[in-house]
């Protein structure tokens, strides 16, 4: 968009209340208004070319336009992901509704216009005997870091943080206290959630505080933070990003290449459902807003429905297989 085409004063001035609204009234975080400017600012583009004046003379069909473009690329900008447009199109309705609001049209041309669908892919998750062999790995070599290493990978895993959660920890945030030992984390929109703290996690995080924090914390001016880098400043989820691909490595996990601080989370809501935890609970411990965002943890594999369809119908075996089943069965139950 150029200063010669008269539409862009206007939808500039537009776009630059409504960024403002979100900064100071809303108080969305930098990466999120960032994010907002970015598909505002392209979509800004797409009306001028469309030779739209104001927000006023957008019509459904130049949003539906926009969907189309960032979908294919026709607007000669990059193709967003079904996750990449569902954003843009929020922050574009989110756009239209505030200009209603504040008189600049009658109208919301967007309302009706709905994101694109995402397919459900499971998340990823490593099996029980992979996270102890990557906590192992974590923990390797001598010094204070490989216990800060640990430490921060145990606590991932036992908490389901969020990674920007752990290395954002104040030392006040956690309660190590034998018996109802929790952390304090703060989610999506600074909301706040306590959640246990597993046993493993406990002693790695009393190993690390006691004897590695404070020689970490001498480089530095020794912040409140929990898990410090070797100059003594709070940790950053690139260097925690790090620390979890270099213990994939040496653990030589399948896939090393792909395994992120997302995947101890994964594994944790993965691990407790499988253990019977009910998925609300899980909901609370993963500070999900929603039920929805955490039922798709509770997806069936092919694996384990053909292994319950064949240990559960009674016509799923011929009867030679059925009774050498049961009777592993009761001599199972025998040995109880």
């Amino acid at each position: 968009m150029t200063d010669e085409q008269p539409s862009a004063p206007a939808l500039r001035a537009a776009l630059d209340g409504y960024l403002a609204h979100l900064a100071v009234e809303r108080g969305l975080s930098a990466n999120t208004l960032a994010a907002y400017r970015r598909d505002l600012t392209r979509y800004v583009e797409h009306l001028a070319a469309a030779g739209r004046a104001s927000v006023a003379d957008v019509a459904e069909a130049d949003v539906e336009d926009f969907l189309t473009a960032v979908r294919t690329g026709s607007d000669g900008r990059a193709v967003l992901s079904a996750s990449s447009a569902k954003r843009a199109v929020v922050a574009v309705r989110g756009w239209h509704r505030f200009a209603v609001l504040e008189g600049l049209t009658a109208a919301d041309p967007a309302r009706a216009v709905r994101p694109p669908k995402q397919s459900q892919v499971l998340p990823k998750a490593i099996g029980t005997a992979e996270v102890e062999r990557l906590l192992e790995a974590a923990s390797l070599g001598d010094g204070p870091v490989p216990l800060r290493d640990r430490a921060l990978l145990e606590l991932v895993y036992s908490t389901g943080a969020r990674i920007s959660e752990a290395v954002g920890l104040d030392v006040d945030d956690l309660d190590l206290t034998e018996g109802r030992a929790a952390v304090r984390l703060f989610g999506k929109g600074s909301k706040e959630r306590v959640v246990p703290v597993g046993a493993y996690a406990v002693e790695a995080l009393e190993a690390y505080l006691v004897r590695a924090r404070p020689a970490l914390a001498a480089a530095g001016r020794g912040g409140a933070a929990v898990f410090l880098n070797s100059r003594g400043a709070r940790l950053s989820r690139q260097s925690a990003w790090a620390v979890l691909r270099t213990a994939a490595e040496r653990a030589g996990l399948p896939g090393a290449e792909h395994v992120s601080p997302h995947t101890l989370r994964h594994s944790f809501a993965t691990h407790l459902l499988a253990g019977g935890a009910d998925v609300r609970v899980v909901q609370e411990l993963l500070g999900h807003a929603s039920v929805t965002t955490t039922q798709i943890y509770t997806k069936v594999t092919p694996d384990t429905l053909r292994e319950v369809y064949a240990t559960s119908h009674p016509r799923a075996r011929r009867a030679g297989a059925a009774r050498a089943v049961a009777g592993a069965a009761r001599t199972g139950a025998g040995d109880g």
